[in-house]
């Protein structure tokens, strides 16, 4: 699965595929906030915030990225940058 240019330089959310060797640490089926790098994205790798709430990398065929409606996707940032405060 190829990440497009837009989700290297902005979040954005993608859906659990497979939590296989994972199954503390991401959920199939839930929404996870996507964090941009480049570094990562070019080894074949999407770095999200897992379960325990720190971001690490995983292979992107774990996700499928989704687009979400702008006042939605910005609910969802916003939330998810309260629960870290």
């Amino acid at each position: 699965m190829i990440m497009n240019k837009r989700h290297l330089s902005t979040p954005y959310f993608a859906i659990c595929l497979s939590n296989e060797d994972y199954p503390a640490s991401l959920e199939v089926g839930k929404l996870y906030r996507v964090i941009p790098d480049e570094e990562a994205a070019v080894h074949g790798y999407v770095r999200v915030i897992d379960e325990s709430g720190e971001d690490y990398a995983y292979s992107t065929e774990r996700f499928y990225p989704i687009a979400l409606p702008q006042a939605v996707e910005q609910t969802l940032l916003f939330a998810s940058e309260q629960l870290a405060v």
